[in-house]
């Protein structure tokens, strides 16, 4: 799946399969959004490799989804693009006693994460990252509005010259 959403301009995020259900979950890098015509252009492109490698034994459902305005967070990659925007962290050990932790993210690198929390700056290591997200909130809806607008008129200016 991932040569041919690279191929395409699309990034995949993460893979999910539960339920009889096959979830693809991408997003463009110039939007950070998957429209539905993306979204139904990778199911045909992806589907007819999946018959051919038929990856999962018996019946499933494909589906390919964007992954959200409140996106789980991967890579330092991701921290990095959403700095200063809340998130929630779920480590798999214990720091200062506890594993979750809400807060501003504040920096990323390869090893660690800096969460700004009502507790103070926190630096977690990223490999003992479990789990985490954007907080859905009104400074995500206005960041990810402001990060549309300036795709759109990005994409129209492509579009002018063109």
């Amino acid at each position: 799946v991932a040569p041919v959403l690279e191929d395409m301009g699309i990034d995949l995020l993460w893979v999910e399969y539960k339920g009889g259900v096959l979830g693809i979950y991408a997003e463009n890098p110039k939007t950070g959004k998957l429209t539905l015509a993306e979204c139904t252009q990778i199911s045909r492109e992806i589907s007819p490799i999946l018959e051919v490698e038929d990856p999962i034994e018996g019946r499933y459902r494909l589906e390919v989804s964007s992954a959200g305005i409140d996106r789980p967070l991967f890579i330092p990659e991701d921290y990095k693009r959403y700095l200063d925007l809340e998130a929630k962290i779920e480590l798999d050990e214990l720091i200062e006693g506890q594993k979750k932790f809400r807060g501003f993210i504040r920096g990323a690198t390869e090893e660690t994460i800096t969460l700004d929390t009502d507790h103070g700056t926190l630096d977690l290591p990223f490999a003992s990252i479990y789990k985490a997200k954007l907080v859905m909130n009104e400074n995500l809806i206005k960041e990810t509005k402001k990060r549309f607008e300036i795709a759109n008129q990005n994409k129209q200016q492509i579009e002018n010259k063109e």
